[in-house]
């Protein structure tokens, strides 16, 4: 399948990049930030949604930075899998990301930024076209929803990132750059509740590096991933969960390929909680934690489905970090 023609930019520094964007923005010229592209790339020769100018951020020595509190936007997942700096939920959870040649290419900054997926959006122009497109990508058209019709307010296709939830339960932040400067951002805020818009991205502003807090070296954490084939496949549903073993009161829990958005779930924990005098039940948590999720029928395994195991996949995540068999 060929690419589509598209003009590629290798900014040095930072602030190369950002006066690159500024000067696109002025011009009226829509473009794409690519760091290992292995999701972009694909999704352009599929058509989907190509842009005329692609700026790379692989020359860019700020994007690589790794150290036990700070993970820059170009580390590959297989750098971070191989790390002695990086978290060990991180490396659990980046193992567990595609393939091994894949994890090569694609980037911790590629994967927070990861393109929200669904049935009708993740196919070839010519099979978009024959079913009239869908919202997300209506070609002008403005076609209606093909998930839940008669509602063009929202797109409901699904993230299915997997490092999002984990850094969320490590409490990690995002330093966001861009031709206005640059802001901080927690990653349980980054997201936005629109298969569309997906995370608060302003237009020339690009993901430069994750930031962990100092408390995120005492927490243990459990990653549990559903998906059809073990060693490929993104999450059909994901769990994550960090503790500092002993202190119920510092349980974080986060979701992944069940919604729109990566999401956090300190209500349900803070309600359990309170309900059983500040200790866990690892099976009512869990019962709290599905009934808080609401997939739609929108990839490859029915909704129904994904969400019972939300309960499995729940009750495995804190039994290993609170080291029950």
């Amino acid at each position: 399948m060929l690419m589509p023609p598209f003009e590629l930019h290798h900014p040095a520094t930072v602030e190369e990049a950002c006066a690159l964007a500024a000067t696109l923005m002025e011009q009226g010229q829509s473009f794409d930030w690519v760091a290992g592209g292995t999701d972009v790339l694909p999704n352009y020769k599929w058509r989907i949604n190509p842009k005329p100018h692609v700026i790379s951020l692989a020359s860019i020595s700020d994007a690589f930075t790794l150290s036990p509190s700070e993970i820059g936007c170009m580390v590959t997942l297989d750098t971070l899998v191989a790390s002695e700096h990086a978290h060990p939920l991180l490396r659990q959870a980046a193992a567990k990301v595609a393939s091994s040649l894949i994890r090569k290419s694609a980037t911790v900054g590629g994967n927070l930024c990861l393109d929200t997926r669904c049935f009708w959006y993740n196919q070839s122009e010519d099979w978009r076209r024959s079913i009239d497109w869908c919202h997300k990508a209506d070609c002008g058209t403005g076609a209606d929803c093909r998930v839940i019709p008669n509602q063009n307010t929202l797109c409901v296709a699904t993230y299915q990132g997997d490092l999002a939830p984990n850094f969320m339960v490590l409490n990690a932040s995002v330093l966001i750059v861009g031709p206005n400067g640059e802001r901080t951002v927690d990653v349980s805020s980054f997201y936005q509740l629109d298969g569309m818009k997906k995370n608060v991205l302003e237009e020339g502003e690009f993901l430069l590096k994750v930031m962990l807090p100092k408390d995120a070296t005492q927490r243990e954490g459990c990653y549990q991933k559903l998906r059809v084939r073990e060693s490929w496949d993104f999450p059909e549903a994901g769990i994550a969960a960090s503790w500092i073993p002993g202190k119920t009161d510092t349980l974080q829990i986060a979701s992944t390929a069940l919604e729109s958005i990566p999401k956090e779930h300190s209500e349900q924990i803070s309600q359990h909680l309170e309900e059983n005098k500040g200790l866990i039940d690892v099976k009512t948590m869990a019962v709290s934690i599905q009934k808080s999720v609401k997939p739609v029928n929108n990839t490859a395994l029915p909704p129904r489905y994904r969400r019972s195991m939300v309960k499995t996949l729940t009750k495995r995540a804190l039994k290993g970090i609170m080291k029950e068999d």
